[in-house]
């Protein structure tokens, strides 16, 4: 059985074909349209162009923001101007076979649960670094989407009472301290000390700034500064991982986005403050750590899986 996945992200549109077992059979990617509307048409499009070529039970369509129960209403999206926007009908109405709604973080958890480094685990959590902390949770097998279908939203749980300000609104939430965005924040503050922040600074006179990719390379390269800068981020994550096993009791994280590229220069200091935060810590199971293995396909592969045709019952 066929299905279309589509991930909508704030500059692109990746879709693609995927089989019953997350492999992807065609792909297409097109830039992200402003207007609401052209964005719709280019989902639209984008499906119908899948359809004519393949047989296609379902699609299913990703995207950041507030999802609905009933997978059919965009309640909020921080990237979109779409409020209450019912995007399932709009889209059923011009590609003509059933679609279904998903959160993207909550789509690629699931993909990672079902195809990837999750597919061995029955309870599942999934932390997504990139410019956000994103979250899916899955509990005895199902993806847990709570009373209104907006659960799993751990990138902003509160870490920090009067924290950095977020853009949901709120202060102090773990994406402030443990995503990409922060770690570059990081970066600069160490670079503005001097001491081991020497390589930083110079990175930062050469090109004007520090992205990700090349805090990265110095990680990787033993630079004091950048591995300081990864430690204060992955701490922030592992002490909230600590506060999310006490509550959920995962058998296992999953941790994915362009951070977590670094493998275990990551995962190292995340399992050590994790350890230590964990509320009766040497005297309880605790949970394994693994990298994501989908990449950026596991949005699509993801809401693809969880499309339902026609007949179906989600």
């Amino acid at each position: 059985m066929l299905k279309v996945g589509i991930d909508i992200g704030g500059t692109k549109i990746a879709g693609g074909v995927v089989d019953a077992d997350g492999r992807i059979v065609e792909k297409l990617r097109v830039d992200t349209p402003t207007d609401t509307g052209e964005l719709a048409r280019a989902v639209i499009d984008m499906a119908k162009h899948f359809i004519a070529e393949h047989d296609v039970s379902a699609v299913g369509v990703a995207a950041a923001g507030f999802v609905d129960a009933d997978r059919a209403t965009i309640i909020h999206a921080p990237n979109i101007a779409w409020r209450n926007e019912p995007l399932k009908a709009v889209l059923e109405a011009g590609i003509g076979i059933p679609v279904t709604i998903e959160n993207d973080a909550n789509a690629a958890g699931w993909a990672e649960f079902r195809f990837g480094a999750g597919r061995d685990a029955e309870h599942m959590i999934m932390l997504t670094m990139g410019t956000g902390v994103g979250g899916a949770v899955v509990l005895s097998g199902e993806l847990y989407r709570g009373g209104h279908g907006i659960a799993a939203e751990l990138g902003h749980t509160r870490f920090t009472r009067d924290g950095l300000p977020c853009g949901c609104g709120q202060n102090g939430c773990i994406e402030q301290y443990a995503s990409g965005r922060a770690l570059q924040r990081e970066a600069n503050a160490i670079a503005d000390g001097g001491g081991i922040g020497e390589g930083l600074a110079a990175l930062r006179a050469e090109k004007g700034t520090i992205k990700g990719p090349a805090i990265s390379r110095l990680v990787l390269a033993g630079d004091p500064g950048a591995v300081e800068a990864l430690r204060r981020v992955a701490t922030a994550l592992g002490e909230a991982c600590g506060g999310f096993q006490a509550i959920l009791d995962p058998e296992l994280f999953v941790i994915g986005g362009g951070v977590a590229q670094l493998g275990e220069e990551l995962l190292a200091p995340v399992r050590i403050a994790y350890e230590t935060s964990l509320p009766g810590y040497g005297d309880r199971p605790t949970a394994s750590f693994a990298i994501a293995e989908l990449g950026n396909d596991a949005g699509l592969i993801g809401v693809a899986d969880l499309a339902v045709p026609s007949g179906e019952v989600a």
